[in-house]
């Protein structure tokens, strides 16, 4: 059966009609961070606004995008405020797509200055570029002493050395290759309250390397994770005693990051990768 009627398109710049429809397009960019090339480190989506999306609006973006990540943020004065949403909910901190947004900012929006701040759930970020890296100077979360639950135990194929907790539960192993062989358990691990799960132990060609897993995500393991560092790296300084690091996430895709130990503060610092740019309408 034919329609009796022909369907009109009109394009103008920023807004698409279709049968009387209007939907507004806005500019998304997607980024590898910790990593110089495309295919490695963490994929970041980052959609720069003018004024705020509705919460859930940002939310289905975010599920759409299917990335651990989705950042926003919009410009206010001279600082820029960000948020990050998985697919599951917002969050309270990211670091690659923080890395993601700063390097959309320095190298597509003209931005003259090699510094960035960021206002934020965890507080004012600190954003410097240093030649080709960029430097995020976020929060320490030092891990700390806590009771194991259950699950976490029947949730690992090897049993950690030492087990802790900041924001994410914090498993410490003696060698890189028990890191690199860890196999979760979701049926079990998918029972415990947290946004995540690290598991670190000294390098052998970095100070430190890790994994992240996420239960309860479609995600399940993260690539490369700078909130994770928050936590890793006052680990490593203190037992390693030294406040100058390097570390490495051994998952699948990998990333590199130079950090710095500052007592109530850390940086970490990682090269990004422009991979895609475009548009999405809504």
């Amino acid at each position: 059966m034919f329609l009796d009627h022909q369907i009109s398109i009109e394009t103008f710049p920023g807004i698409v009609r279709f049968n009387q429809l209007l939907m507004t397009s806005l500019p998304i960019y997607q980024v590898d961070a910790f990593t110089s090339s495309v295919f490695g480190g963490n994929p970041a989506a980052v959609c720069p606004l003018q004024t705020w999306l509705p919460d859930e609006k940002m939310q289905k973006l975010a599920v759409e995008n299917n990335l651990s990540e989705t950042a926003f943020f919009v410009k206010q004065g001279e600082q820029y405020h960000i948020r990050w949403f998985t697919p599951e909910y917002e969050i309270d901190l990211c670091g690659h797509a923080t890395l993601a947004s700063a390097f959309v900012i320095f190298n597509q929006l003209n931005h003259h200055s090699d510094t960035i701040e960021f206002t934020s759930k965890s507080g004012i970020l600190k954003i410097q570029r240093k030649g080709d890296l960029i430097e995020l100077n976020f929060p320490s979360r030092m891990p700390q002493t806590c009771e194991v639950p259950g699950e976490l135990l029947k949730g690992v194929n090897i049993p950690a050395q030492q087990v802790m907790k900041s924001r994410d539960y914090f498993l410490v192993y003696e060698t890189e290759e028990q890191v690199r062989n860890f196999i979760p358990d979701y049926h079990y691990l998918n029972k415990l309250n947290t946004i995540g799960i690290i598991i670190t132990a000294p390098g052998t060609n970095v100070n430190f390397v890790s994994r992240f897993f996420v239960p309860n995500s479609v995600i399940s393991e993260d690539p490369v994770t700078g909130s994770a560092h928050c936590s890793l790296i006052p680990y490593w300084a203190q037992r390693l005693g030294k406040k100058q690091l390097t570390a490495r996430q051994i998952s699948s895709r990998e990333g590199y990051l130079v950090c710095e130990d500052l007592n109530d503060r850390v940086t970490m610092a990682g090269n990004a990768v422009l991979y895609m740019k475009g548009e999405y309408f809504i």
